[in-house]
């Protein structure tokens, strides 16, 4: 085993803050890692890391090898990947937004595995914000706008969005045929997993974006339940068309002020921009551009 292996075993015990978890990333027994990391400390004559019961955090001399580290990993993957034009491989953890998972990516991804079949694809679902260095993700896919600067996104698809309510929601309230009609209305307001506020209503008017916030029995985090509330007749809500498509046709779900759209709903992968893009990960996120390029909703 080599001195860029233990570098490969160094960084990622760093990130991960976990021999084991490191050992599951990396496919190597535990113990294999726990001699890596012993050699490397004998070699440099210094201690890089404390382990303490419950976590693994880097000396003052282990965070500044960490970085020396990193950036000789980046630098000799990319100067391997400009000379050869080999079959990216290895696991690639991935972490998606359910419904975008379940409508866009899952069906096509036969063709993606059959196309990179040396790529072991790990997904994991999620709504929230991910720290994808401490959870050894590579990229995710997210729906909203962004806030997160310490990551690169790079923006997929813009998909439109409808503001919709249930028939019996609107045998009650009536169906509103203004802005303003909106005063007596109820929202099933959407918690913001980044804030954990109440997200409010957005509609295009002349041009520009008006933000109303209605009053709500509920409020909720999650997609599945957002949408639900709203087909149990408990408010008005604004989701991307392609989520309701069979309760729009059905009759389900009936769309409101439609003279007054919501914006659309831009969708990005993220990932890292501390650390070189890997072959496995470039390939994936090009294949997920392609995916909605596909259905008409790229950007």
């Amino acid at each position: 085993m080599d001195r860029f292996q233990e570098m490969q075993v160094f960084v990622r015990i760093a990130e991960r803050h976990s021999f084991t978890q490191a050992a599951d990333d990396l496919q190597m027994p535990r113990a294999t890692v726990t001699n890596l990391m012993k050699r490397m400390e004998e070699r440099l004559g210094t201690r890089l890391l404390e382990r303490t019961t419950r976590t693994v955090r880097l000396t003052h001399d282990g965070q500044a090898h960490y970085r020396r580290c990193v950036r000789l990993i980046q630098d000799l993957e990319e100067a391997e990947g400009s000379f050869r034009h080999a079959e990216p491989k290895g696991l690639l953890r991935v972490n998606l937004q359910g419904t975008l998972a379940r409508h866009f990516i899952v069906p096509a991804l036969p063709a993606f595995l059959e196309r990179y079949s040396q790529i072991e694809l790990q997904i994991g679902e999620d709504d929230r914000l991910v720290d994808l260095v401490r959870e050894g993700v590579d990229c995710v896919l997210r729906a909203g706008t962004l806030q997160d600067s310490s990551m690169i996104a790079r923006r997929v698809a813009l998909l439109e969005q409808v503001t919709v309510a249930s028939p019996a929601y609107l045998a009650r309230h009536g169906t509103p045929k203004s802005l303003d009609a909106l005063a007596s209305h109820r929202a099933v307001n959407y918690l913001s997993s980044a804030t954990g506020r109440a997200l409010p209503l957005e509609f295009a008017v002349h041009g520009r974006i008006e933000t109303v916030e209605l009053a709500s029995a509920i409020a909720v985090s999650g997609v599945e339940l957002y949408t639900q509330a709203s087909l149990a007749g408990l408010g008005i809500v604004q989701v991307p068309r392609y989520h309701i498509d069979d309760a729009l046709a059905d009759g389900r779900l009936q769309c409101v002020l439609t003279d007054h759209p919501p914006p659309p709903m831009p969708v990005s992968v993220l990932y890292p921009q501390s650390r070189q893009l890997s072959a496995r990960v470039r390939v994936f996120v090009e294949w997920v551009a392609s995916v909605f390029q596909q259905t008409g909703s790229a950007v």
